[in-house]
């Protein structure tokens, strides 16, 4: 099953149908915002409103994830097809559950040895608190790609967004060092800051610009680097620039260069 086909399914069916989004969502009792997800492939139709959705619209189930009108002489393979996609994409959500678990036994047994190793070296908890705490933070970063994939991304940027300067402040203290905090966080907070633009970059852009949306991550990178520059040299009397950086505010030139390029190429044909 596409998603992104299954949405430009839905959006053609409800324009056939003179429906706003709005007015879908009413009558099925949902968000419009939920009726935007279908329709830009970031969701699925739950099965509690799939029945009803379908019957608004005129079409079957088969025929909403199949993502297109079916003729009857190809209904049972499509049918079948569709059947085999739903039984792999619950095997895979049941592969992330195993793996997200395995991943925090994992890391649950690292925090186990630490302590222990503490123990028998100090005879109290002393060092091990910073590997423990990064491991948490690590899980906490973490846990929503593994379990989510995808789809995991942004849960991941908003505990970053929310627990790194809390993170840095703990490892300042722990290890005594007050410049960890003082200089780590400005740095995460700006790094933050650049993350979601990228994010937001690439939910604007259409799918299929993708080398169009990385080209203007590559600009955007310049004045990136340029602020972390400015903003160490202030904080610990570094000079802004050096050869390394102007390499690479080069090499992020070329970047973005060669992908309006390729994107120039693809939109016209020229390459796949």
């Amino acid at each position: 099953m596409n998603q992104i086909e299954i949405g430009k399914f839905i959006a053609k069916c409800r324009k056939e149908k003179k429906l706003t989004q709005a007015q879908l969502a009413e009558r099925l009792n949902i968000t419009d915002r939920a009726v935007s997800k279908w329709e830009t492939g970031k969701s699925m139709p739950d099965s509690s409103v799939m029945l009803e959705l379908c019957g608004l619209l005129e079409i079957t189930v088969n025929e909403l994830l199949s993502g297109e009108k079916i003729e009857m002489e190809s209904y049972e393979q499509k049918a079948e097809e569709n059947l085999i996609a739903l039984k792999r994409k619950d095997e895979n959500k049941l592969g992330s559950v195993i793996i997200s678990l395995l991943f925090s036994a994992i890391l649950l047994i690292g925090i186990i040895v630490c302590l222990i190793c503490d123990i028998a070296i100090s005879g109290e908890l002393t060092w091990s608190f910073i590997p423990v705490g990064s491991i948490v933070f690590a899980w906490v970063i973490s846990f929503p790609i593994v379990l989510l994939r995808k789809k995991g991304i942004f849960v991941s940027l908003v505990s970053l967004s929310i627990f790194i300067v809390p993170y840095l402040f703990l490892l300042s203290n722990l290890v005594n060092v007050k410049e960890v905090f003082s200089v780590g966080s400005v740095m995460a907070v700006v790094s933050i800051v650049f993350l979601w633009i990228i994010v937001a970059v690439f939910s604007r852009i259409e799918k299929t610009r993708k080398l169009f949306a990385l080209g203007i991550i590559f600009l955007l990178a310049i004045p990136f680097v340029l602020i972390i520059n400015i903003t160490l040299s202030e904080m610990i009397e570094e000079p802004v620039f050096d050869v390394w950086d102007m390499l690479s505010i080069f090499e992020l030139l070329i970047l973005a260069f060669v992908s309006f390029i390729c994107d120039y190429a693809k939109k016209k044909g020229l390459i796949k």
